[in-house]
């Protein structure tokens, strides 16, 4: 079985691959974003400043940077961090043919040292999971941020994780140390990959992200929890009359998404 030793391995693998045909798929609507449709949601929409001008804004974990460039449109300089090379290459790719202030770097963040401070950073949605070190996550967070700048972040709640591959039941422990390991030929936008990849990921519960965050020295501002999520991720969720997304049979009886905002 694989282990947590060669996670970064088994994981830029599997993300170098999902790029492939991420990039080709209607979940992130290339062409929509081409044409000036955000792929920023309404649950960071609503807690990010709608003017970002002026703004050195950090984002962690960027995939192949389509929120990075949203917050450029929205005024940011933007730098997105992602440890796929697949990924920051079609990111620099789209920001120099679109012609967006955002620049990206190809790190792990466990092991970036950031070269200077920014005003914002932001990171969303299934980043943390990746990572075997939360500690180490809150402070890169911490290192990035000038005082007095804001770390905004929205992730899928940790109850959801505890459900099995098939969102049917319960199944993985809330918050764990141990490695949860598993293989695809498929990926959360509906796409199959050209072959089975491996993956590897942890669960952590608030206790150890607000936690890691509180013992850096961050202020926490804001939180919320949500009962839906706005990314259809799954074969088993349901939309709601509002365009958002559930697990059928658990429509409303825990939340599937949170936000927080921490200062320094």
């Amino acid at each position: 079985m694989t282990n947590s030793e060669n996670y970064l391995e088994v994981n830029r693998k599997l993300w170098d691959e999902r790029t492939k045909v991420h990039v080709q798929s209607d979940f992130y609507d290339l062409p929509g974003f081409r044409n000036g449709i955000t792929s920023l949601q309404n649950i960071e929409l609503d807690i990010l400043p709608k003017d970002l001008s002026g703004k050195d804004l950090l984002h962690l974990q960027c995939h192949f940077g389509l929120d990075t460039m949203s917050l450029s449109r929205m005024g940011a300089s933007s730098t997105g961090v992602d440890f796929s090379p697949a990924a920051v290459k079609q990111a620099t790719e789209l920001a120099e043919e679109l012609d967006l202030d955002a620049t990206f770097i190809c790190e792990d963040i466990l092991s970036f040292e950031p070269k200077k401070q920014y005003d914002i950073v932001f990171s969303s949605y299934g980043t943390v999971g990746w990572l075997p070190d939360i500690k180490g996550w809150a402070k890169t967070v911490n290192a990035a941020l000038k005082p007095g700048g804001k770390f905004y972040f929205i992730e899928f709640h940790p109850i959801m994780w505890m459900l099995d591959d098939d969102f049917e039941k319960f199944h993985y422990p809330y918050s764990s140390r141990e490695v949860i390991a598993g293989s695809s030929e498929s990926t959360y936008t509906g796409s199959e990959l050209a072959s089975e990849q491996s993956w590897i990921t942890w669960n952590y519960g608030f206790g150890a992200v607000i936690g890691s965050l509180l013992e850096t020295g961050l202020k926490l501002e804001y939180f919320k929890e949500y009962d839906h999520s706005p990314y259809n991720i799954h074969d088993r969720m349901v939309e709601t009359d509002n365009g958002e997304y559930q697990i059928k049979g658990f429509e409303g009886m825990f939340p599937l998404t949170y936000s927080l905002i921490a200062t320094k």
